[in-house]
């Protein structure tokens, strides 16, 4: 295996990995900043107030996103499998 190959296949993982994670990533971060403005405001300093809200969306992102997550994944991996044999 060459080096640009392998740095290659890095940055392909690298991106995929970006590119699956940040729906999930990019709602909880949007709701944890309203529900922390919402408690500066009302000086209301309870911890189970973001947690809930962020569970709660990290599980509906998950039930939107997961289906398109899964086959993201599935097909990379495959694509990365069937080229195992070119790898050397």
């Amino acid at each position: 295996m060459h080096a640009d190959l392998a740095l290659q296949l890095l940055a392909d993982l690298l991106w995929n990995a970006l590119l699956i994670a940040a729906p999930l990533l990019a709602v909880t971060l949007a709701v944890g900043l309203v529900i922390s403005v919402l408690q500066v405001v009302t000086q209301v300093q309870e911890q189970s107030l973001t947690f809930i809200p962020k569970i709660v969306a990290a599980v509906v992102v998950l039930v939107v996103c997961g289906p398109w997550m899964l086959r993201r994944m599935v097909s990379y991996s495959a694509a990365l499998i069937a080229g195992i044999p070119t790898f050397f």
